[in-house]
């Protein structure tokens, strides 16, 4: 009889307790540069399980602290061990610190987390180089008790963050409340950013709102030199990511090479434009949400009742005898004060405009949606909390919010950003002239270079649009092939007249490329008994018929020194000269100094 073999007894899964238990977190650190500068900011502290292991990293980390109900002593914990780590390794610039809403509002609250704030003196961290990253993965229950909070840490010198902005968690209101010193965008909205011109409308629309609010923006997740580039160029004021810099333990003491060549650089980033048809005309209704009102003479009490019957109520509007808006009351601020003692007693009876916005922002339901754009910089923060009413004839119509207000400011500037020729879709004179502001600017010698078609007007009158429509699409097409897309700019001023501002120290042998590439390709678009005589019969500008050779390109270039030209009609103006020269003197390129 054989005996039965010995059952594999399988190890007990690693509890988030033992880790505390035991010490076994560690910290990571990632440097967050200002790319002005391209100086060390501060880290942030990313917490490690041990190496290899199912708790190893964050997601599932946190994700076994919220089943075994350790959620704030896990943050707690990975703080406290980042604020060891930290004071050994002498970094420079702040540190930061991720902590949600939740376990920030709960633990402020408790005499313990006051003795792990004094743990700072320990480890010889002043309250002044602390910065709490406040992560956004559940709703904040109760903004009184977040703000205050945040208020006691902000007494002790500790600045505050907005972790991950536009993941889909984030929220707009919650930016407006508690006033964050930095504002970390989502890397969603760096990755690819080149590529893809409504991210960089996004960051734009950000941008003024973080002034308007008082912030400071981070990019997190940049990954290559392209992004870096657009995003300083921007104005965005730090950055995050790989390629500035990796997680390590040893954090870093300035940015990774190719980062800090990039940020060295005067070469300026080619901004990506939007490159079709937009559908104006939009108006504040489409901004509307369906919500009820109350008559003035509703009692808190009665009031209470109507926001727990709806939840996703943001605000109430007031409306008189003939259901024309008076006030708007906050659903945050109306909550915040029925929590406090003795309200109800007090004021439960009383009418629920004592305490009501009675200067609400009220917009008819037809105004355009630019109009609107002076909410975003208004001094009256009010309107992007609490939203305003849309009306039309003067009659309480339904509700909208700051979210969707910038979300569709947004995308009207998206819009309005359009500036790019309906046949080839290259930027036009609008992006062509801030392009070359841009690179005035910069300080750096550029190229600026005329493109203009030779005997273009008789094979267009010859063959008809359509074709001339497709000789002007092939020249579009191969400059565009022979031009470095994050370096040198292609713009359509209109007509057969195209401009390329290079970058590039190959120019000079790009633009040879050009013109013999096209000359090539336009043959394929005359027929045959034009090739074999070389050119076609037409009438010329002065109505005579007579012979023109086969379409051809020319290209006047001039070198812009630093300095040289102040404007950017100046160096449009020479570089038009540029190709008169090439034009008049039957040449491919004609090059000029500025």
């Amino acid at each position: 009889m054989m005996s039965a073999l010995p059952r594999t007894e399988r190890p007990l899964p690693l509890r988030v307790q033992t880790l505390i238990n035991e010490d076994l977190l560690t910290t990571l650190f990632q440097p967050v540069v200002r790319l002005d500068s391209g100086l060390i900011y501060g880290h942030e502290a990313l917490v490690r399980g041990p190496l290899g292991s199912a708790l190893e990293y964050p997601d599932a980390l946190f994700a076994a602290g919220r089943r075994e109900g350790l959620s704030v002593e896990l943050e707690v914990r990975c703080a406290l061990q980042a604020l060891k780590d930290w004071s050994s390794l002498k970094l420079p610039g702040k540190l930061l610190l991720n902590m949600s809403a939740s376990a920030l509002a709960r633990a402020s609250a408790d005499e313990q987390w006051q003795r792990n704030m004094a743990i700072c003196d320990q480890y010889g961290v002043q309250p002044m180089d602390l910065m709490i990253e406040l992560t956004e993965h559940e709703r904040v229950a109760d903004i009184e008790v977040l703000r205050r909070a945040i208020t006691a840490l902000r007494r002790q010198g500790v600045g505050i963050a907005l972790d991950d902005f536009g993941d889909g968690r984030s929220s707009l209101r919650l930016w407006s409340e508690i006033q964050p010193d930095l504002v970390k965008i989502d890397k969603y909205f760096s990755h690819d950013l080149p590529a893809h011109a409504e991210k960089l409308q996004t960051f734009r629309a950000l941008l003024q709102l973080a002034e308007t609010f008082g912030a400071q923006l981070v990019a997190e997740g940049i990954e290559t030199a392209e992004e870096l580039r657009v995003l300083r160029d921007l104005g965005v004021a730090f950055g995050q990511g790989w390629f500035l810099g990796r997680p390590a333990r040893e954090g870093a003491r300035e940015p990774l090479a190719a980062a800090q060549e990039v940020l060295s650089s005067s070469d300026i980033a080619v901004l990506p434009e939007l490159r079709r048809a937009a559908v104006s005309g939009v108006k504040a209704e489409r901004l509307m949400m369906s919500a009820p009102a109350v008559a003035e003479s509703l009692t808190h009490e009665q009031l209470y009742r109507l926001f727990e019957q709806h939840e996703s109520l943001h605000a109430m509007a007031v409306l008189d005898e003939q259901e024309r808006p008076v006030a708007l009351i906050d659903r945050s601020q109306f909550i915040a004060r029925w929590a406090k003692p003795f309200f109800m007693d007090l004021y439960g009876r009383r009418p629920c405009t004592l305490f009501a916005n009675t200067t609400p922002l009220v917009v008819d339901a037809d105004t355009g949606i630019e109009a609107l754009t002076s909410v975003l910089t208004s001094a009256d923060q009010r309107y992007l909390r609490e939203g305003f009413i849309i009306t039309r004839g003067g009659r309480y119509l339904g509700l909208g919010t700051g979210e969707q207000l910038v979300r569709s400011v947004t995308e009207a500037r998206i819009e309005a950003a359009r500036h790019a020729n309906p046949l080839t879709f290259l930027p036009g004179n609008i992006p062509i002239s801030q392009h070359i502001g841009r690179l005035i600017a910069s300080g750096r010698s550029f190229v600026a270079a005329y493109a203009d078609l030779n005997h273009f007007k008789p094979f267009n009158d010859e063959y008809g649009y359509w074709r001339g429509d497709e000789m002007i699409r092939l020249v579009a097409r191969v400059i565009g092939s022979h031009c470095d897309s994050q370096r040198d700019f292609v713009g359509h001023v209109g007509g057969d007249d195209f401009v390329v501002l290079f970058q590039s120290d190959d120019w000079e042998q790009r633009c040879e490329d050009i013109v013999v590439r096209f000359n090539e390709l336009a043959r394929g678009l005359f027929d045959a008994e034009a090739l074999a005589a070389g050119g076609i019969m037409a009438e010329d500008r002065h109505g005579e018929r007579r012979f023109h050779p086969c379409t051809t390109l020319s290209i006047g270039a001039v070198r812009v020194a630093p300095g040289s030209l102040a404007r950017s009609e100046d160096v449009a103006t020479a570089a038009a000269t540029a190709k008169r020269h090439a034009k008049h003197g039957q040449l491919s390129i004609y090059v000029m100094a500025a």
